[in-house]
């Protein structure tokens, strides 16, 4: 298959700008918060995700406010959930998949929401390839696809730079 190299995407941290968390730029910058200002913070974030192993590796399974990762409810989306809370500051952060991360904080309206991609550690994924995909045996559409991909490929990282969804290159560095 013709691959996009832009197209790994990371889960996210996101926060309010301006409510005490400014300065975060990585997992690493949320774990060396301060032992009462850390401990003191509410995280949402999708039950059984790679969320809640990075929560529990670095000691903060207290701070985790737990969403369904689906939801039977049709008008109730996940990653939509999240961002009102935390928009109406009933959680102090969210660590959710980028894709989601990017589309709702650029949608939340009244509230600048800052997005920093978390890195995959030893023991935590975050950073997952998104790929398109044929049935088994059916040569001739799989190549219509790989060109199709090749062919449109600034379209597709401008479609996803639109949703602000965040970028990483084959060396899984984020992309500007």
């Amino acid at each position: 298959m013709g691959d996009l190299a832009v197209l790994p995407v990371d889960l996210c941290s996101r926060y309010a700008k301006d409510k005490g968390l400014d300065g975060i730029k990585s997992g690493a910058d949320l774990v060396a918060l301060p032992g009462m200002r850390r401990s003191r913070l509410a995280i949402g974030i999708h039950d059984k995700s790679p969320a809640s192993t990075w929560l529990v590796k670095h000691g903060m399974e207290a701070q985790a406010k737990l969403y369904p990762m689906l939801s039977p409810d049709p008008d109730a989306y996940p990653g939509q959930l999240i961002d009102q809370e935390l928009a109406q500051g009933k959680i102090d952060a969210a660590i959710v998949w980028g894709p989601i991360a990017g589309y709702f904080a650029k949608r939340v309206t009244g509230l600048e929401l800052v997005v920093v991609p978390l890195r995959s550690e030893p023991g935590v994924k975050f950073d997952y390839a998104v790929a398109m995909g044929v049935r088994y045996g059916e040569r001739e559409w799989k190549e219509t696809i790989d060109k199709l991909i090749v062919q449109n490929k600034a379209a597709i990282t401008g479609i996803l730079r639109e949703y602000r969804v965040p970028l990483l290159d084959e060396q899984g560095e984020p992309l500007n």
